[in-house]
Formats: structure tokens, C-alpha cells, sequence
């Protein structure tokens, strides 16, 4: 069986997300955007996941371009948590390097799949 790249690394994203969610909780006191990034940083798995199973590949589409809002809103969001000193540049560019990886390869994906649809 093949390895699902996109898969593997939304999921990865979203335990650092939740970790840094943690962090930033219990650390900074920071509790309002912070939750924003979990939602969105979580999200995108979930909805990667939800596109494995999509029952139309208009569908598949649908869940996929949901997924890529979702990382990109993420990448918002750490980059006001980094403009507003609650992460530091090293934690910030990892995580924005992982994410950027992410939203490449959704929309590669998307591309392709509608390549595939409208031929």
C-alpha cells in the first residue's frame, strides 16, 4: 500500500499544533488565538482524512479545497502569534515551514484533481 505523504504530515502538523496549543496555554497564558491555530491546525487532517473517503471526486475536491483554507488559515494565525511575541522566530519558522509543505502538496493534489475532472 501506498504512503499517503499529505496524510502523514497533516497529522504530524496537527500534534504540534496541539503541543503548542498546550504551550501556549500553560506557558504564556495565551488562550484566545491559541485556540484559534488548534481549530484550524487540527482541521486539516480531519478534513485530508474525510477526502480519503469522499464519495464523488467532486467531493474529494470539496473536503481537499476545505483543508487547504484550513492550513492557510493556520499559517495566520502563526503569524500573528509570532508578530505578537507569544512564539519565538525558531518556533515559528518550524512549524510555517511544516505548514507551507502542507498547503504545496493540497494544492498540487487539487490541481491534478481537477485535471483529472475537467479533462
Amino acid at each position: 500500500m501506498r504512503e499517503n505523504v499529505v496524510k502523514n504530515k497533516s497529522f504530524a502538523f496537527s500534534v504540534r499544533v496541539v503541543k503548542l496549543y498546550q504551550f501556549l496555554c500553560e506557558q504564556k497564558e495565551e488562550f484566545v488565538l491559541s485556540k484559534q491555530l488548534l481549530r484550524s491546525g487540527t482541521s486539516v487532517g480531519a478534513m485530508i482524512r474525510e477526502a480519503k473517503h469522499a464519495e464523488t471526486k467532486n467531493d474529494f475536491k470539496h473536503k481537499m479545497g476545505i483543508a487547504q483554507k484550513e492550513i492557510n488559515e493556520s499559517i495566520y494565525w502563526l503569524e500573528l502569534l509570532k508578530e505578537t511575541d507569544y512564539l519565538t522566530d525558531e518556533q515559528f519558522e518550524s512549524l510555517y515551514a511544516d505548514a507551507v509543505e502542507i498547503i504545496k502538496l493540497i494544492t498540487a493534489i487539487l490541481k491534478s484533481t481537477k485535471s483529472n475532472i475537467n479533462p
